[in-house]
């Protein structure tokens, strides 16, 4: 049964991708730890025959890609770490920018299909997307994943990049473990590019507490 959940989920996803449209964003960052490549878009899909019912886009397709690689990495130990994050909400105007979500994520530590309720708003400068989910195939834990965005103009030509990115995973059976990740980025966007100064900060208990800090650097460009 489990099995065929996964396949129907990751089924789904992938004709979601195939109908979605957007210029794909890059982030490298470098950092005294670690260096982190990032991939992460969301947008809505093209309507079929919009231009008859003038219906408005209402399925959000979210996807992200993230690798990291720590410069300590030995055979075993600091081993690369990948990510895989695809979702897919239903966004009906009447209910304000909040909506259903379906979300599966592919970790280094197992595969992870999840549901709950999502937020978002997407302007011309300023970008809010949150989400509430929780696992729904084995223990739960409640998952909290906010990204804003704002890019207001500095001149003409130039804007100022702001990001801030906090991902939260919380028990809520018997487990104590949780992990908690904050990120910030503050740089200028030009043409297409934007780069700056940021930080990674990490805090993990499972079971005992780790904190990582990683400052460094990052430049971003739309494909």
């Amino acid at each position: 049964m489990k099995g065929k959940l996964l396949f129907l989920t990751f089924s789904v996803m992938l004709f979601f991708i195939t109908k979605a449209y957007s210029q794909i964003p890059v982030e490298i960052f470098g950092g005294y730890n670690r260096a982190t490549i990032d991939v992460i878009f969301f947008k809505f899909f093209k309507q079929y025959r919009k231009e008859e019912n003038g219906k408005p886009q209402r399925w959000l397709f979210f996807n992200r890609n993230r690798a990291g690689v720590d410069y300590m990495m030995n055979s075993s130990n600091h081993l690369p770490q990948f990510g895989f994050t695809e979702a897919i909400s239903y966004n009906h105007e009447q209910m304000k920018g909040f909506a259903p979500v379906i979300v599966a994520q592919v970790l280094n530590q197992g595969v992870f299909p999840k549901a709950g309720i999502q937020y978002a708003h997407i302007g011309a400068n300023a970008t809010i997307f949150t989400w509430l989910v929780c696992e729904t195939m084995r223990e739960a834990d409640v998952d909290y994943f906010l990204l804003l965005r704002y890019t207001p103009n500095i001149t003409e030509k130039v804007k100022l990049f702001t990001q801030v990115e906090s991902i939260n995973s919380f028990p809520i059976g018997n487990s104590n473990q949780y992990n908690l990740a904050q990120r910030i980025r503050l740089g200028i966007q030009y043409h297409g590019f934007q780069l700056g100064a940021g930080f990674d900060l990490a805090r993990n208990k499972n079971p005992l507490v780790t904190k990582s800090l990683n400052i460094g650097g990052f430049i971003r460009h739309e494909f």
